[in-house]
């Protein structure tokens, strides 16, 4: 069994490598090869995406982050367990922090990945078993039905988590569903805020559970803000994906006499409901700051993150939604104490 220190040092040597990216560094060929290659496969992959979800890992994964994410645990020296992980695709490298928390407790992981990312993942595990041989038996990847499973972590939509918590009901499991991302807004964001919020809404396409889908602003707020901030990134409307979603679901709304604002690359949508289509963003106004809390807390099974520039817990800062640290679980479910639990 691979010793922790062994596992970190690994896993810090893959940190490094993603750290030290440069096309003129020969080291690097095959990570851009499978860049383009999983362009290929997903037209959102863009190069500037899959690059910049691999830079996050870079500065992810380094023995300070790692060494403060295990220090609190004590993993049993004890045969490990195999772990089933079902990973969604909607995003580049999505499904990685379970993988990285199956390998980092000493477990081996038995790998689905989505038909969305079939490459990236595979590449990375590529890497660190270069670092480190005995992580080979620690990982497989399978396109077959899962058997004899110690445990289970799937993700996927609202409908397929209902079906892993059925089929999945006699293993122990953690599932996680669809959330969104959402930004409260006060009026008293500096211009440098606002330009980091538009970061959060366009990044990965909006694509990302952790993506802002939807913004609370107060009454009277003047949307053009959110334009103005918006503005510099309709260089969005290159992609032919973003271009068809914006003209398709403009469409829709002006059909159905949805009453929307439109800056001709991007969508403003008074709507009750957390998830928003690609382009558009969803507004719901709040009377006060606290009455909001309450209706947040009500339905944080619908929220991912929320950013604002309230010093609070559990909130982010702007700019700061595609930046979690590896103890920032999704959907709030720590992934390293269901792994403990199976040693």
């Amino acid at each position: 069994m691979i010793q922790l220190e062994q596992r970190i040092f690994a896993l810090d040597r893959l940190g490094e490598f993603l750290r030290n990216i440069n096309p003129n560094d020969s080291n690097y060929d095959s990570l851009f090869e499978v860049i383009n290659r999983a362009k290929n496969v997903n037209g959102w992959f863009s190069s500037k995406n899959v690059l910049y979800a691999f830079s996050q890992w870079g500065d992810c994964l380094n023995t300070k982050n790692l060494t403060k994410w295990t220090n609190s645990y004590t993993f049993l020296k004890k045969p490990p367990k195999t772990v089933g992980l079902v990973l969604a695709g909607n995003i580049p490298l999505v499904g990685f922090h379970d993988v990285v928390s199956v390998l980092v407790s000493g477990h081996k992981a038995l790998i689905k990945c989505s038909s969305s990312d079939p490459l990236l993942i595979p590449f990375l595990i590529k890497k660190i078993q270069e670092f480190e041989p005995s992580f080979v038996k620690s990982v497989e990847f399978t396109k077959d039905r899962f058997k004899n499973l110690d445990g289970i972590i799937a993700t996927g939509s609202d409908n397929a988590a209902r079906y892993f918590e059925y089929y999945f009901s006699k293993v122990p499991n953690l599932i996680r569903s669809n959330r969104n991302g959402i930004a409260i807004l006060d009026g008293s964001e500096t211009k440098q805020q606002l330009e980091a919020l538009a970061n959060d809404i366009v990044q990965y396409y909006g694509l990302g559970c952790r993506s802002t889908a939807k913004i609370f602003i107060p009454y009277k707020y003047d949307l053009n803000i959110i334009f103005g901030a918006l503005y510099p990134h309709s260089h969005l409307m290159d992609s032919d994906k973003f271009a068809n979603n914006y003209d398709y679901n403009k469409a829709v709304y002006l059909m159905s006499q949805s009453n929307i604002l439109d800056n001709g690359f991007f969508i403003l949508k008074e709507d009750s409901t957390y998830s928003s289509p690609v382009a558009c963003l969803h507004y719901e106004y709040y009377k006060d700051l606290q009455t909001l809390e309450k209706k947040l807390i009500k339905e944080q099974d619908s929220i991912q993150c929320i950013t604002s520039n309230q010093e609070k817990e559990k909130h982010f800062a702007f700019g700061k939604a595609q930046h979690p640290k590896l103890w920032d679980y999704a959907d709030g479910k720590n992934t390293l104490d269901f792994l403990t639990l199976l040693s």
